[in-house]
């Protein structure tokens, strides 16, 4: 004699109930994650060309300086002081890392180079038109030291550039005003994501590794 069996209902998947779940938490990763961690940038303007052209994207590391500052040569975002700003509401820049603070930067020296503690930098970076003619390092002499916990900062396309150097400028030489502050930094933008055909690596140029620490 065969026992009968009877089909028992198969467990219906908890797929569907799981999935608002999954996705709040796919969310909140993100939410942390942009907020914590990495965030991505738009280049809205010539300042940094052709290192960064205008709608170019990039990746910006917002933990690594809650472990050390900026180093010299870093391409870096922070909020822009009130004075830099072309509105009253917070702003994002993109600049280079040229002196922390201590450093003695002066320009120029007979090759017309920007030195930094003596150290003379070569600055493949800055722009050059289609004829290859390039940007001067600095468009006025200056002479400057960094005061503690400020970075100088510039844009590799100098004569499009907001930057330290302009606010130097118009301040009359005021160092306060022509730095920033290490804490108003956001993070390191360290690679182009997009689009695809810059796609690269924002490494620290070789020029800035031989530069000597502050001797003040």
């Amino acid at each position: 004699m065969i026992d009968e069996q009877t089909d028992k209902p198969k467990p219906r998947s908890s797929f569907w109930k799981e999935l608002p779940i999954l996705l709040g938490v796919a969310i909140l990763v993100a939410v942390l994650v942009r907020a914590f961690v990495l965030q991505t940038f738009y280049i809205p303007s010539q300042s940094m060309e052709h290192t960064l052209d205008v709608n170019d994207r990039v990746l910006v590391n917002k933990l690594v300086y809650d472990f050390r500052s900026p180093h010299r040569g870093e391409v870096i975002v922070f909020e822009a002081p009130p004075d830099w700003r072309n509105t009253p509401e917070g702003e994002d820049f993109i600049k280079r890392v040229i002196g922390v603070g201590g450093d003695h930067i002066v320009c120029c020296d007979t090759q017309r180079r920007i030195t930094v503690n003596g150290h003379p930098l070569d600055e493949p970076y800055i722009f050059a038109n289609v004829d290859g003619q390039h940007d001067p390092a600095a468009d006025e002499d200056f002479d400057v030291t960094v005061p503690a916990g400020r970075l100088w900062v510039m844009g590799d396309h100098r004569s499009q550039s907001g930057d330290s150097l302009e606010h130097w400028e118009q301040s009359q030489g005021d160092i306060q005003a022509a730095t920033i502050t290490e804490d108003s930094v956001v993070g390191r933008a360290f690679t182009v994501f997009w689009p695809f055909s810059r796609a690269k690596w924002l490494s620290v140029p070789s020029t800035f590794d031989s530069v000597p620490g502050p001797t003040g």
